[in-house]
């Protein structure tokens, strides 16, 4: 905290910077309210400060115009708020079922366990209940052929024998005679959903059907879907209701082709997926699955595809691709209707996605889309494999349809380095598309080039909440709103032109009145702060300073108010500060005991610049920080609360009081003008972060001129607020709420809209289990103010915020400024870093299918060769079908590649074959898993060297050598070189290598920690595969921590162990001295804690096998370690290893 002396000092540079004898400035940088109260003796310049004041003070026919232009926000018009949820459930959904396998994953029992959750919640009672009606052959036309949809009704007279062979023409199907009605059920459904959200029924809803629908085509059944209900829909909502502008999500494991297919040339249409990729290894093995496909002709940059390239993707690699790709471009997009192909494989648990994502995160991605279209969302049942984990992620989403708070994350963090980098190459293809995705320079997307970090392996999480937040709390009243009228008492008894004016609290109660706003919030009595509320942040000496003030005279208060940095004292103000700050007591005390679950403090004077010992800028007692400490205080610990401060002048006493405690983190978004705007210096700049333990947690965003406005402060909320947020996990929210950067202020001189307000608000409503409180600092255009708060109040109470059209794209002055506190803080937050990936992927332009069927909607040729792959001897090549002609692309697998283990890939290891692969059948192809016959002849086609040359050096820029080093040839095993061939991508004309795939962490796929660079060397292959460069880790042959592996349990190895720890069933770990199983890193690294605190060296991973020891921070392979790893290979595939030696 900043010492009594500091601040004094602070305050005298203050007011030496408006000394007379100051140069004077560019009046281009300076702005209006540059001192921001009226001092008390007389100066040219301070005349001239006032006499600006005046003449930049609206009218009141200005103030007129901007009240009718406020109009068309249609605040007035409540029966326009809709605030029901539909929901469409049919039992009739669970007819059909595969019958000639009863274990298919795609079964009736999915529905059982939804509804049974839904119930057990009261969620359906909750629910507008909608009855299913069958989609009609001219609605599905809109979408499919109408020969498909006649050869699909007849599958209703089809014999068992009939059925299994037509579904057997498609790629991972089943029928049943009631298949085709329940699918004209199910996109009826969607249908009944769209009527109902378009016509003003309700504000939302979901559609809980089966069978799914976004892989199904023009004429082509495909991975469980017969019609696709979301594009169907989309195309209902535009022939239907005039519709013009339709965003789809696609949040499936799956990648959605069906819905790709059908609206890639349409930029009415924009499709964003995120799905589960591993450079086509995994289903539908298209590469227009990749984040290189972004549509054709018209429709180009309205197809986004967000590929991961590993499993295990976590709640924050979701929601950093929501921030950074998909909201900006939504609302430059600016839809009209938002369908969800909602899926919910990511789960936690899922045997087909293998991904992390928990409901609670599902919970906030639907919050994040409720912002757009004015909250016109539908969401559509697609996957979801886990009765369990599927129950939940329906539920979940469902209560935040229903405008219930989302749960906090339990492992917020950041996104991982693999998720990173595809995002990196998504915006890299995107944005000749989007004005809204330009950044400023080159320089944050490139890897920290400081190396500040590069030490820092282990994912930081900040522990659960302390206090206990109910999942999903009820709240008889959702807002509460603290208002006192003898606030106003404060006034200025010299200017009766001051800017702050008691009525700006007033003039806003009044509108909240006028609006219904106010009775539909729980008024809470106001009360003055207490001495030692007030303690925790103000010295004692200048709370009795301020109390003092109400006995002087006028000439005292004259004199006094002159002592500090614009500010006017008069006999109420310290009765006046102090009930301000104990009205934001009260309202916290009500969040915190769950009375309400967010406020609204119309409270003055404002607080925000108030020092511990000083007066600022209209403020006395800084009532956002009291209220801080005030939550920390009752709930018993140091509470993690987030404070944003939005005034358009840095909040210098907020950021003094909190410097030092990394319990508060504090975001300022204002105007800095290079240090001359209010209140002046270099204590709002970029580069200050706090200090000390606190280091980090100020957040300075400074923008460097005026105009200002929703483009730019959006920008940030995407690009920086949000993320530190989200990895900071505050169990609080404070805004300091100040309106004069709103459009019309006579002071800040910036453009934000009351829209822009809300859409903030909104977004912010996402974290600490929803528990914000707004409080009111500046704004001095009665009429912005009014409006503005209103929208921001009616945002906390539920309803969706107002459409917002953005009229441009960020100013670059404002993308620089972002930029500039991003080069400044990645050090500190992981969110913050982003991976620049070499990727020699240019745009796809055409598109796969992967199975030939009847009458496909596109038709791909079926070209197929004969691939050649090395074997062990390397004098041979085996053939396989399973691959299209390629044009051979360069591969890299460095050091920095993410981990092997996790996106299913084999490492490769020169010199055994412990990274054996499954043979994968045509029943997991089927369940929607990648289907690659391992099962080859061996027939001589050709041969192939490896090249053992160590690289030299490596860097993001270079790309490995493509030749091989004479004589340097070894062994490689084949079963090791398929599992990597199957990292090529494959498509109907080429066969091409994935990107060049950034690092997910420091290093390849170990538990603790990576190896030196020339540690790996490349595999160079010839044949047909003769330009494919591989790169192999070269194990140690011995090291002398091989004595503390111990004998094996006599239970033996349990290769599907869940972490001991968190219960995590994927990338685990074998302590080969304790034999207890924990995590790897990439979860949540508990095997990294595990040899911390015991020292045991040596682990063995379930994934691929490998053997990696900490204190040597390389892989190990020796006779010691062949037993445990044949005994683990038994048990993970039913045989021995290929080899022993």
């Amino acid at each position: 905290m900043t010492s009594t002396g500091q601040d004094s000092t602070t305050a005298r540079q203050r007011r030496s910077i408006h000394s007379p004898q100051t140069p004077p400035q560019d009046a281009s940088i300076i702005s209006p309210g540059v001192k921001k109260g009226t001092g008390l003796r007389p100066s040219p310049r301070l005349a001239e400060v006032k006499k600006k004041g005046r003449m930049k003070k609206l009218s009141q026919a200005s103030e007129q115009d901007l009240i009718e232009g406020m109009q068309g926000l249609d605040l007035t018009l409540e029966a326009k708020t809709h605030s029901g949820t539909g929901v469409v459930f049919d039992e009739q959904l669970n007819d059909f079922h595969c019958l000639w396998d009863d274990s298919f994953p795609e079964c009736p029992e999915r529905l059982h366990a939804i509804k049974e959750q839904l119930i057990q919640e009261g969620l359906l009672d909750r629910c507008v209940s909608f009855q299913a009606r069958f989609a009609e052959k001219e609605e599905l036309m809109l979408v499919h052929s109408l020969e498909y949809i006649d050869l699909m009704e007849t599958t209703q007279y089809m014999n068992e024998g009939e059925l299994r062979g037509l579904a057997d023409t498609y790629d991972s199907v089943y029928l049943h005679p009631n298949s085709y009605t329940c699918a004209c059920l199910a996109s009826g459904s969607v249908l009944r959903l769209v009527d109902a959200v378009l016509g003003a029924e309700i504000r939302n809803g979901m559609a809980i059907v089966r069978p799914p629908g976004h892989h199904a085509q023009h004429s082509l059944m495909d991975g469980y879907c017969m019609f696709n209900h979301v594009a169907v829909a989309a195309r209902y909502a535009q022939q239907k209701h005039g519709i013009q502008r339709v965003l789809i999500v696609d949040w499936d494991v799956h990648h959605g082709q069906g819905t790709q297919f059908t609206f890639d040339q349409d930029p009415s249409v924009l499709y964003f997926s995120i799905h589960r990729y591993e450079q086509g290894r995994f289903w539908p093995h298209l590469k227009a699955s990749n984040w290189s496909t972004t549509g054709f002709g018209h429709g180009q940059g309205y197809t986004i595809n967000v590929p991961w390239n590993q499993i295990g993707m976590r709640d924050a690699d979701y929601i950093a691709a929501f921030l950074q790709i998909l909201l900006p471009v939504a609302l430059e997009f600016q839809p009209q209707l938002v369908l969800v192909a909602a899926g919910f494989d990511a789960l936690q648990g899922d045997p087909k996605g293998e991904m992390a994502v928990t409901p609670a995160g599902f919970s906030q991605l639907t919050h994040l889309l409720m912002g757009l279209a004015g909250g016109r969302l539908i969401l559509s049942l697609e996957g979801g494999y886990n009765l369990r984990s599927l129950a939940e992620g329906v539920s979940a989403s469902l209560h935040t349809l229903l405008g219930d708070p989302c749960p906090m994350l339990e492992y917020p963090g950041a996104p991982c380095r693999s998720a990173q980098a595809s995002l990196s190459c998504a915006l890299k293809a995107l944005a000749p598309f989007w004005e809204i995705l330009v950044r400023s320079g080159d320089s944050v997307d490139e890897d920290n080039e400081d190396g500040d970090n590069e030490e820092e392996e282990e994912e930081g999480t900040w522990p659960p909440p302390a206090l206990p937040i109910p999942m999903w709390p009820m709240f008889q009243t959702r807002t509460g709103l603290v208002y006192d009228q003898r606030m106003m008492d404060h006034y200025n008894m010299w200017d009766n032109q001051h800017p702050e004016v008691p009525q700006r609290v007033s003039r806003i109660m009044c509108r909240l009145e006028e609006l219904g706003i106010a009775g539909r919030c729980l008024m809470l009595p106001a009360r003055p702060a207490t001495d030692a509320e007030l303690l925790t942040c103000h010295s004692a000496e200048y709370v009795a300073r301020l109390r003092a003030t109400e006995k002087m005279r006028t000439r005292e208060l004259y004199r006094e108010s002159a002592s500090f940095d614009s500010i006017y004292i008069c006999p109420s103000t310290f009765a006046s500060a102090q009930l301000a700050t104990g009205a934001t007591c009260c309202l916290v005390e009500a969040v915190l005991a769950g009375e309400v679950l967010n406020g609204v403090a119309l409270v003055r004077p404002p607080g925000h610049h108030a020092e511990q010992d000083a007066a600022c800028g209209f403020c006395f007692f800084n009532s956002v920080a009291v209220a801080a400490r005030h939550a920390q205080a009752i709930s018993g610990h140091p509470l993690r609360i987030l404070i944003v401060d939005w005034d358009v002048h840095h909040g210098n006493g907020t950021q003094h009081i909190f410097e030092e405690d990394p319990s508060v983190l504090y975001i300022s978004l204002h105007r800095y003008d290079y240090g001359t705007f209010f209140p002046m210096g270099d204590e709002g700049a970029p580069n200050q972060v706090g200090r000390a333990a606190g280091t980090g947690f100020t957040v300075n965003v400074a923008w460097n001129g005026p105009r200002m406005g929703d483009s730019e402060y959006l920008a940030a909320w995407h690009r920086l607020v949000l993320p530190i947020a989200y990895e900071f996990n505050p169990e609080l929210v404070l805004v300091s709420a100040g309106f004069d950067a709103a459009w019309g202020d006579p002071l800040g001189g910036c453009h934000l809209s009351p829209e822009g307000y809300a859409h903030l608000t909104h977004l912010l409503m996402g974290l600490a289990s929803g528990r914000i409180i707004l409080i009111l600092e500046g704004g001095y255009n009665l009429a912005s103010i009014s409006e503005s708060m209103a929208c921001c109040t009616r945002t906390l109470l539920g309803d969706p915020p107002p459409v917002l059209t953005l009229s441009r794209p960020p100013l670059l002055g404002a993308l620089e400024s972002i930029t500039d506190t991003i080069l400044v803080h990645r050090r500190y937050w992981r969110s913050l870093r982003t991976t620049k990936m070499e990727d020699k992927e240019e745009p796809f332009s055409s598109k796969p299918v992967t199975k030939e069927a009847p009458q496909a909607a596109n038709p791909g040729p079926a070209k197929k060769l004969e691939e050649n792959i090395l074997d062990e001897s390397l004098g041979k090549a085996t053939s396989a079908a399973s691959a299209q002609e390629s044009t051979p692309p360069v591969v890299e697998l460095t050091q920095d590649q993410p981990s092997q283990a996790a996106s299913g890939g084999a490492m490769l290891d020169h010199t055994t074959s412990e990274a054996a692969t499954q043979n994968q059948t045509t029943s997991e192809a089927a369940a929607g898993e990648a289907a690659l016959d391992q099962t080859t002849t061996e027939e001589a086609v050709g041969g192939a060297k490896l090249s053992q040359t160590p690289q030299a050096s490596s860097t993001d820029n270079q790309t490995p050598p493509t030749s091989p080093v004479p004589g340097a040839t070894s062994q490689i095993s084949l079963s090791t070189l398929i599992g990597n061939l199957r990292t090529l991508e494959l498509d109907d004309k080429a066969q091409e290598a994935p990107e060049s795939e950034a690092p997910e962490e420091e290093g390849l796929p170990e538990a603790a920690g990576g190896r030196d660079i020339d540690d790996s060397v490349p595999l160079q292959a010839f044949g047909n595969i003769d330009q494919a460069t591989f790169y192999a880790v070269t194990p140690l042959a011995w090291c002398p921590h091989l004595v503390a592996v111990r004998p094996l349990p006599e239970a033996g190895l349990d290769v599907t162990q869940p972490c001991q720890d968190c219960g995590a069933p994927q990338e685990n770990w074998v302590c080969l001295s304790c034999y207890e199983v924990y995590c790897s890193r990439y979860i949540n690294a508990h095997m990294v804690r595990h040899y911390e605190s015991s020292g045991h060296p040596l682990v063995l991973s379930y994934t691929d096998l490998s053997t990696w020891c900490y204190p040597c921070q390389a892989y190990v392979h020796h006779q010691t370690l062949l037993e445990v790893k044949n005994v683990a290979h038994q048990n993970k595939f039913g045989e021995d290893m290929p080899h022993s030696h």
